[in-house]
């Protein structure tokens, strides 16, 4: 029963209300802080070409210490759901695409009543739920099973091909969830997820974002880095032609200080000097008068 609160609780989290909605792509584990909680991976595949089948999909969780998904109960159905909900948000990119879960039968051609009872877990879950599709599973050569993923898909007798699962042949491709022990993380508080170490993948798997964990704010800031040299460049580019400028203004006034000086002693000189010439006449015209008398 906490099991199953649990994980309900992650699915509120990952997209509830008044909560930050968690773009959830391929390529990283999404933990909790929760030694309750599993860890998840969704190993999305944009190219057809990249997409495994459901013996690679097991060999590639368990070469990362993991498990092909096995789930326990309706609770933790939600919480996949939560997350391929998220997956397939406007603009990134996600298109039509089937999920491996971890659910299998051994043996061929059983067509009868007793075929669904044949599907076992691959990490030895004993868990007994299960969500088919209407008139699922089909059985005969089909022995793997799939969490249906096309959004895009117009609806069956069963409603929209979204997170019910089908029976498929084992050999074709498709894209895989894959789940692992809980990990610990001392610097979380309980109920917030928080993002493990990407797994080495050369598939060209992105990241998954969470908009309220700080390890993620690194997403925010790799691509912010070219704008903030930019800005760094124009400020600094601004701050030495105004100091230019205030330099050169500086400059100016302390050389034409002493140019004025010059030019007023210039134009005093050049007045006395016209005084002194209207002057000279009229004193020697006075002294010619004087001695003619």
């Amino acid at each position: 029963m906490l099991r199953a609160v649990s994980l309900l609780l992650g699915a509120a989290l990952l997209c509830g209300p008044g909560a930050f909605c968690r773009r959830v792509v391929s390529g990283q584990k999404v933990c909790f802080a929760d030694a309750k909680r599993p860890c998840y991976k969704m190993a999305y595949f944009h190219e057809l070409s990249s997409r495994v089948s459901f013996q690679e999909a097991r060999q590639a969780c368990e070469s990362e210490e993991g498990v092909l998904l096995s789930l326990e109960n309706e609770a933790e159905q939600k919480l996949i759901e939560s997350m391929l909900k998220n997956l397939t948000k406007p603009g990134t990119g996600i298109s039509d695409g089937d999920f491996w879960i971890g659910l299998w039968r051994n043996g061929d051609g059983q067509t009868s009543g007793a075929c669904p009872d044949l599907y076992q877990w691959s990490d030895g879950s004993s868990s007994q739920y299960r969500n088919w599709y209407t008139d699922e599973p089909s059985c005969g050569s089909e022995k793997c099973v799939v969490m249906y993923h096309q959004p895009t898909a117009n609806p069956g007798l069963g409603g929209p091909y979204l997170y019910q699962w089908n029976d498929d042949r084992c050999n074709m491709k498709h894209n895989y969830i894959c789940k692992y022990e809980p990990e610990i993380s001392p610097t979380e508080p309980v109920e917030k997820p928080y993002l493990t170490n990407q797994p080495g993948n050369t598939r060209g798997d992105v990241a998954v974002t969470d908009g309220g964990i700080i390890p993620n704010l690194i997403y925010v800031i790799i691509p912010t880095i070219p704008l903030l040299l930019l800005i760094l460049v124009a400020f600094g580019t601004c701050c030495f032609q105004m100091l230019h400028r205030r330099k050169a203004r500086r400059h100016f006034i302390k050389d034409s200080t002493p140019l004025s000086s010059e030019c007023l002693a210039e134009s005093l000189n050049s007045t006395l000097v016209h005084t002194m010439v209207s002057f000279i006449p009229f004193h020697v015209q006075n002294n010619s008068s004087c001695s003619l008398n």
